[in-house]
């Protein structure tokens, strides 16, 4: 049996509760090793903002954002960065963690011994990977306020808006890690990531793209996540950002819907 070595921070009953105490339980289980791993994903958008929204862009110069505003290259890229980041951090604990304890650790076929039920292990899991997503978006606000490319006010506005990002696509990395079948699956989800990372706004705007693809652009989540927060960093929230509020609460809710179906189909056999 796992020791949770955090205090009970959580009083309330029920489903939060049990929920709360899966994620108490990645915390116990953290090894010195495991922080590595999550400092790579924090160092790798950093690495591009440098590269690419600094170096790049005194090359490119500045940009005009749709409402009028013109932004440095680095103003324009640094949020999409920070969307990455939450993302990256959200779905590193949701698909291949994930996996790995569902499939071949069985780790929750020994929790379901208890009164936990599957649709609170996918909170509990999803609380933890927003945990994560939230140390890296914290981390790359600070630097993102050092460096000018936004203020201490908006940064405190992108903050919750990273959450829900990172809640977006842990939801979703937990519904497509109960679908796939092998660790070789892995190598489709990496790409799909990386093509999402590449075409959703990320370096360049959405209007450069031809327009048959523009349209699959703008449906793409990371990109409602990157005109969210691009939007909170200038300063310009306005209709269009709450279709993306509504559009990222909604992945939410039907991945953990499915997720937490799924889990019930595979694991109460």
């Amino acid at each position: 049996m796992v020791t949770l070595v955090l205090p009970r921070l959580v009083a309330f009953e029920g489903t939060g509760r049990r929920s709360a105490r899966v994620a108490e339980r990645n915390v116990a289980a953290l090894r010195s090793a495991y922080w590595i791993v999550m400092i790579s994903g924090f160092v790798e958008p950093v690495l591009y903002l440098f590269s690419i929204g600094v170096g790049v862009g005194a090359l490119i110069g500045d940009l005009t954002l749709p409402g009028g505003r013109v932004v440095s290259y680095a103003e324009f890229v640094a949020p999409a960065m920070l969307a990455s980041s939450a993302m990256t951090g959200a779905l590193s604990e949701t698909t291949f963690n994930f996996f790995g304890k569902m499939k071949f650790m069985r780790l929750y076929d020994g929790i379901l011994a208890t009164p936990v039920r599957p649709i609170e292990i996918a909170l509990g899991e999803l609380s933890w990977a927003m945990v994560r997503g939230a140390l890296y978006s914290a981390a790359f606000l600070i630097i993102m306020v050092l460096m000018h490319l936004t203020t201490a006010l908006h940064a405190l506005a992108m903050f919750p808006a990273t959450i829900l990002v990172g809640f977006s696509f842990g939801a979703l990395g937990m519904t497509v890690s109960t679908l796939i079948r092998s660790w070789q699956e892995f190598d489709l989800i990496a790409s799909a990531q990386f093509a999402l990372f590449l075409f959703s706004g990320t370096f360049v705007p959405p209007t450069s793209y031809p327009a048959a693809l523009r349209w699959l652009v703008e449906f793409s989540p990371l990109y409602r996540a990157v005109d969210l927060i691009r939007a909170l960093s200038a300063g310009a929230f306005g209709r269009t950002q709450l279709i993306d509020v509504a559009y990222l609460a909604a992945l939410m809710a039907v991945g953990l819907a499915i997720a937490g179906r799924r889990m019930n189909t595979l694991l109460c056999k």
